[in-house]
């Protein structure tokens, strides 16, 4: 597979140079993936299967045009470049054009948990596993996906890059059901590790069942903690507006800050880390080649980098980060420090708040204010001078991020590796205490 991916790559920028383009940037990912579905409690689908995905870069004379294709064939890469004359000469030219650096890159060993390879096949296994580990906690009924997967990814370009890298992936979440209601984990990472796997089975069940008597709350500011699922979500959006293309876009919550402001408490530091092996997007070169690195987004309340491919690094003076995708800087890796408490003595810190497990439909009102909401999603539970006292249904956080991030005043020692489709960007996050906090409810 190796081979064919590679030469595929090669022979695409090759052909891409014989019509006359400038820059050609071809990435080539071969994947395999198993996934089992579960509804009920059963097992409702399993299957596995194989896909080729073709991500082209084309510039010529400062025009762009970016495409992504499935390939079956080599014959598709023929149509792919024959089609794509006319819109090279239909758009503009890029405002942030430059050409490709000298490739720098290192593909980076150490991605493959053989473990995820030898069970591919037996997904269904690891499934039921998980699914038992919740009933065995108390749980009624649960829902959710198991995934495990093989990325095999070529990078070829003009400049002279040609590189190879592989690594798996497991991913999981479940919802655990009980009396009224419900709780939700995820895990991802490059690893089968399946005491994490059974993990997502018992704290599904343990959050659905920390209280069972409903209470009610009135608009306004609160305390609250905010599980990894929560802390994971939020913190992808903070990271992915400190893409220098966002900020020179107008998207950014980043584009008044200058390195050193203070943006959050001296207790958080996020930091993008494509080197962490353990996470799925861990790599070792970007979609331009070039090496990458891990560098803190913001370091001990602070901001500190923005993150940049050649493009973005030629408008702003500055150097590419390593964070090329096909088309903008993106994060590979979001990682939060961990801080000094566990779960519990952050749930005793409160007087009175709540307890956030689970959230989505994130959104932002005000990208450059950083002026958000999400909706709580499964069980929301009422803290009283440190005890859950019964459980809340239906609110949002309606807030900044910035004055989010300058409230937190605690974080746990445990931090937990996390992706599912509301943390698409894999993370290694920590509970996260903050204060005065805006919380709404529906009218209706």
């Amino acid at each position: 597979m190796k081979e064919f991916l590679l030469d595929l790559a090669k022979l695409i920028v090759d052909k891409g140079k014989q019509l006359g383009y400038d820059d050609v940037v071809a990435k080539v990912v071969g994947t395999d993936e198993a996934m089992v579905k579960v509804a009920n409690s059963q097992l409702t689908v399993a299957q596995i299967w194989r896909t080729v995905t073709l991500e082209l870069y084309l510039a010529k004379d400062r025009k762009v045009v970016v495409v992504e294709a499935p390939i079956k064939e080599r014959g598709d890469v023929d149509e792919i470049l024959s089609n794509l004359g006319a819109y090279v000469k239909a758009v503009k030219e890029s405002e942030i054009y430059a050409p490709l650096p000298e490739p720098s890159g290192k593909p980076l060993d150490g991605l493959v948990d053989p473990k995820v390879i030898d069970v591919m096949y037996r997904s269904s296994e690891v499934a039921a596993e998980v699914v038992s580990a919740a009933h065995n906690e108390g749980a009624e009924k649960v829902a959710g996906t198991l995934t495990l997967s093989i990325d095999r990814k070529a990078l070829a370009n003009s400049a002279g890059a040609e590189f190879y890298e592989e690594g798996t992936a497991v991913e999981a979440y479940l919802r655990a059901f009980y009396k009224d209601n419900s709780g939700h984990w995820a895990y991802g990472s490059r690893v089968l590790d399946m005491n994490a796997l059974r993990d997502v089975g018992r704290k599904a069940t343990l959050y659905a069942k920390l209280a069972s008597n409903a209470v009610d709350i009135a608009p306004g500011r609160y305390d609250v903690v905010l599980s990894p699922l929560v802390v994971g979500n939020l913190m992808d959006v903070v990271a992915w507006t400190a893409s220098a293309f966002y900020v020179l876009s107008g998207f950014s919550m980043f584009m008044k800050v200058k390195p050193g402001d203070e943006v959050a408490s001296e207790e958080f530091t996020l930091v993008d880390d494509p080197l962490a092996k353990e996470l799925a997007g861990s790599t070792g070169f970007d979609d331009e080649g070039v090496a990458t690195r891990t560098k803190a987004i913001i370091r001990e309340g602070r901001f500190e980098s923005l993150l940049h491919n050649s493009k973005t690094a030629k408008v702003m003076n500055t150097k590419s980060t390593g964070n090329a995708g096909i088309i903008a800087p993106q994060p590979w890796n979001t990682v939060i420090k961990p801080g000094n408490y566990s779960e519990e003595e952050l749930i005793r810190e409160v007087k009175n708040g709540l307890f956030i497990l689970n959230n989505w439909y994130t959104r932002l009102q005000n990208y450059v204010e950083g002026i958000f909401s999400t909706v709580t999603r499964d069980a929301v539970y009422k803290i009283e001078n440190g005890e859950i006292v019964g459980v809340i249904k239906r609110v949002r956080i309606a807030d900044t991020f910035l004055n989010l991030m300058k409230n937190i005043v605690g974080l746990s020692k445990s931090t937990y590796d996390i992706k599912w489709w509301e943390v698409p960007t894999p993370s290694k996050t920590p509970f996260i205490l903050a204060r005065d906090v805006n919380i709404t409810k529906p009218t209706v």
